[in-house]
């Protein structure tokens, strides 16, 4: 069973067409790019995907259910993270307290006013994991505003993986990265991919991080799917060149 399926999605702005009839589908394991010109749709469809958008045509399945009409909320207690182009933390919280937010959240707790010992500890637990797992344990303590760009992208990841998504969504994870910071975003994404065995979806201006990275990679032009394959296939896709990477260069 396929992890996600978008089958024929459209979204419309009154006239304005962002997103015109396009299918996906993502099988479990895998680590999908989505790349394209500004102003291809990849957001907007990222958006129908999570929920924050209603298509106007077309149906979406995660796991085989369908979630054309769920909620944004309901779609990550069924197995759905997001992290957004601009990194969405709490900069005044150290790392652990962004961490803790989403793991109580995603365990039911967060509206509690008391804990029992047991929640506390499965909370606390699963925090130390997060922070092994995105190799920021060492600053843990560290208020997320005094961070650097690329460390602050990883706690949000954290963030993310804290909620226990089967897919994560990642929406342009290195933007406005240097080289250092870029290498170590993209290390984390290929670590949680290659070795924790996420199904992972990723837009990415970013070409060396997408073609190190994606399974397969899917290209969006003007809101329409105008390739997809390997990385491979999509480098000696003329119509790509021309459209995207041509132009890039």
């Amino acid at each position: 069973m396929s992890m996600l399926e978008v089958r024929g999605v459209t979204k419309k702005f009154g006239s304005l067409v962002a997103v015109n009839d396009v299918t996906l589908t993502v099988e479990p394991g895998e680590l999908r790019a989505i790349i394209g010109p500004n102003g291809a749709g990849k957001t907007t469809f990222f958006n129908l995907i999570t929920g924050f958008f209603p298509p106007t045509a077309g149906r979406m399945f995660l796991e085989g259910r369908d979630i054309t009409n769920v909620t944004a909320t309901d779609r990550v207690a069924m197995g759905m993270a997001r992290t957004f182009q601009i990194t969405e933390i709490f900069p005044e919280l150290t790392i652990r307290e962004n961490i803790r937010i989403a793991a109580e959240s995603a365990m039911g707790l967060r509206m509690k006013a008391w804990m029992s010992g047991s929640d506390t500890a499965r909370v606390n637990d699963r925090i130390d994991e997060m922070l092994v797992a995105t190799r920021l344990t060492a600053q843990a303590d560290r208020l997320v505003g005094e961070l650097s760009h690329g460390d602050q992208r990883s706690a949000e990841i954290a963030m993310a993986l804290a909620l226990r998504p089967r897919i994560l969504l990642l929406d342009e994870p290195t933007a406005g990265m240097g080289e250092q910071e870029t290498f170590q975003v993209a290390g984390l994404i290929r670590r949680l991919h290659r070795h924790a065995n996420y199904t992972i979806v990723l837009i990415e201006h970013d070409m060396r991080v997408v073609f190190n990275l994606a399974d397969r990679i899917m290209v969006l032009t003007e809101g329409t799917l105008l390739a997809e394959g390997t990385p491979q296939q999509i480098a000696d896709n003329a119509a790509v060149q021309a459209a995207y990477l041509g132009a890039a260069a």
